[in-house]
């Protein structure tokens, strides 16, 4: 029998002999090889920690022991080992297991952690708790070296430092790579730390002084070690014991100086050295191309795709990116660590000294846009709708309270798919209406956005144009860069007794759904300023309105029309469709948008059910 097969959880690992490690690792980076490859996922950052999963979980006593992963995508090893092997086919599949760490899975997952730089904070709670409660147990964060170029791991050193009497381990994972290319100075401060023979030297301390079978000679030799190898370095100042940096894919290294940081009291730094693809050549040539993939051979790796019959929004707005900056030498261009997720490659390619990567760092994007605007320039921020979340009091304070021209391009609205939950951009409608001085857009199709992408760019002030995940509807896409009249919404379809006001990827649908009951359709285009002239006209001259968006209902664009026509005083049934409180699990887009009956047949379902329509024009309002 394989001895994966034997590993049914930690404990069993922990039976192990040593010398049978390395070939479970061999193993087990073969698992993850051959499952990744059927099911899509992340595949180079798990091949990267396969050793380090093994090693932790060897040592340490989970899940009595705490560990929390950040990022949470590198974690396919921990979940193999920790019982769910048999389960891995279903990745990131409806009903099946999440490619994140989720607390309801596993009790071995004991945060999740989907969004970044959260390990040190959420492990030092844990570590507050065991001694607040008399336990003894120990609490690891994993942190990724991508992820320490946010300032919440910095605030979470500044706190954990000081807590003397706590059992807390910081393992950096530094592997020079996050999902894009590494930026900053903390990069550049390990690069350099991890050059030449500089690195080749520092890889044998944790082999050749930590295992010392005495321990205070260890302590001794490893001071000695670390003030030639990392002098002063900047974890020791926050408070932490500093070791390493160690190979983080020598089990005989990482096992005995895990054991020894095991017997220390207070907060524990340890620096491994990890490479992204390890063991899979392709992957170690091109980790980005294989950070997150879909299904492919492993024999042959991942093929050129082939030319899309449709563009992609993000693709769109690359393109818009590139060519307003070619009118425009104000534009500049800002990202949070995501250049390929959101389309900026060609823009970083032609316009160096306008492209900024500032990491991880979501808030300070925000601000750093906005001190911008100050000066005149024109910047757009290229963020995910999800992540734009985690600035929200950046974007109120900094950018609308003083009325600053920032652009937002919000990618990934709406349901994302594998992703899940955590990833989904179900909440920008509600929480960008509420700010004053915002204007907030959503197209209907590819062309539209490029022509809301530069009404948003001439605008004097905030806007957000949020577009979803993957391809539009194959519009033709103008190559004018033309504005469209802000606060201004259009007829789609004409038709009796019902009018749909739908918002942004569900006009098609609600179109598809008109077609069936003869409604008509509007593209409302704006969720703020609403079109309030059209409302009014659109209750006029129908019986009753319903609203559709791929967004929460709560305080959405629906709430907005609500308003709108509680305002003017026009009392007609409206029903309010988007998505429901609650959150959506990972699964295919198309089948998570019909579970909630945003695909045309549930809309006009819907429809139906609420307003008691036998089908046609036949309409009946039940307003009870």
């Amino acid at each position: 029998m394989k001895l994966l097969e034997t590993i049914n959880d930690p404990s069993d690992l922990r039976q192990l002999p040593r010398t049978q490690l390395t070939p479970l690792a061999n193993e087990l980076r073969q698992f993850l090889l051959d499952s990744v490859s059927k099911t899509g996922g992340h595949l180079s950052s798990n091949l990267g920690t396969v050793e380090l999963t093994i090693a932790l979980h060897y040592v340490f006593e989970t899940p009595h022991d705490r560990i929390v992963w950040d990022v949470g995508h590198q974690t396919y090893s921990h979940k193999i080992l920790t019982g769910r092997r048999e389960r891995m086919n279903t990745l990131r599949q409806l009903h099946g297991l999440s490619g994140f760490p989720k607390r309801d899975e596993s009790e071995y997952d004991t945060f999740g952690t989907a969004h970044s730089s959260t390990s040190i904070s959420a492990a030092l709670g844990m570590a507050a708790a065991a001694k607040i409660k008399g336990e003894h147990r120990h609490a690891i964060a994993v942190i990724g070296d991508g992820s320490m170029t946010a300032g919440m791991a910095f605030e979470a050193l500044n706190n954990a430092g000081v807590e003397e009497d706590c059992n807390l381990l910081v393992v950096l994972n530094d592997n020079d790579m996050s999902i894009s290319p590494p930026v900053g100075a903390l990069n550049r401060y390990l690069a350099r730390l991890m050059s030449g023979q500089f690195y080749a030297a520092a890889k044998s301390v944790g082999k050749t002084v930590l295992p010392a079978p005495v321990l205070g000679l260890a302590r001794k030799l490893e001071e000695h070690a670390k003030g030639m190898v990392v002098p002063a370095t900047m974890f020791e100042e926050f408070g932490f014991n500093y070791i390493g940096p160690i190979d983080g894919h020598d089990l005989d290294s990482l096992i005995p100086t895990l054991e020894n940081i095991k017997k220390l009291k207070g907060p524990q730094f340890l620096h491994v050295v990890t490479k992204k693809g390890q063991g899979y050549k392709l992957a170690e040539a091109e980790p980005i191309l294989y950070h997150g993939t879909g299904k492919f051979n492993p024999t042959e790796g991942i093929k050129p795709a082939t030319a899309p019959s449709k563009i992609t929004y993000t693709e769109v707005f690359g393109n818009w990116l590139c060519d307003m900056a070619a009118v425009d030498a104000r534009l500049v261009g800002i990202t949070p660590a995501m250049r390929e997720g959101s389309g900026m490659v060609r823009f970083h390619a032609q316009y160096p000294e306008r492209y900024f990567d500032v990491g991880i760092a979501e808030q300070h994007s925000v601000t750093f846009g906005a001190g911008l605007a100050t000066e005149g320039l024109k910047p757009v921020v290229a963020i995910y709708s999800t992540f734009l979340q985690r600035a929200y009091d950046q974007l109120i304070h900094d950018v609308a309270l003083q009325n600053l021209d920032v652009t937002f391009a919000l990618d990934r609205a709406g349901l994302v798919g594998a992703d899940g939950a955590t990833h989904a951009g179900n909440y920008d409608l509600p929480y960008l209406r509420c700010i004053p001085n915002m204007v907030v857009m959503a197209p209907s199709d590819e062309n539209e956005c490029r022509q809301m992408l530069t009404t948003a760019y001439h605008y004097p002030g905030p806007a957000a144009v949020r577009y979803p995940r993957g391809a539009g509807v194959g519009a033709a896409i103008a190559q004018e860069l033309t504005s469209i009249e802000i606060g201004k919404g259009e007829i789609k379809r004409k038709g009796e007794k019902i009018a749909i006001l739908a918002f942004g990827s569900m006009v098609a649908p609600s179109v598809g759904a008109a077609n069936e009951l003869n409604a008509t359709v509007a593209n409302m285009r704006f969720v703020k300023p609403l079109d309030v002239e059209l409302v009014k006209q659109l209750a006029l001259d129908h019986d009753v309105l319903v609203t559709v968006e791929e967004g929460a209902t709560m305080g959405g664009a629906g709430s907005a029309v609500a308003e709108a026509m509680a305002a003017a005083g026009i009392v007609k049934p409206l029903l309010i469709l988007g998505l429901p409180d609650k959150f959506i699990d990972q699964g295919d887009p198309a089948a998570l948008l019909a579970s909630v009956g945003l695909d045309a047949k549930g809309i006009a379902a819907s429809i139906r059910t609420r307003f008691g329509a036998a089908g046609g024009t036949r309409l009946v309002v039940n307003n009870s």
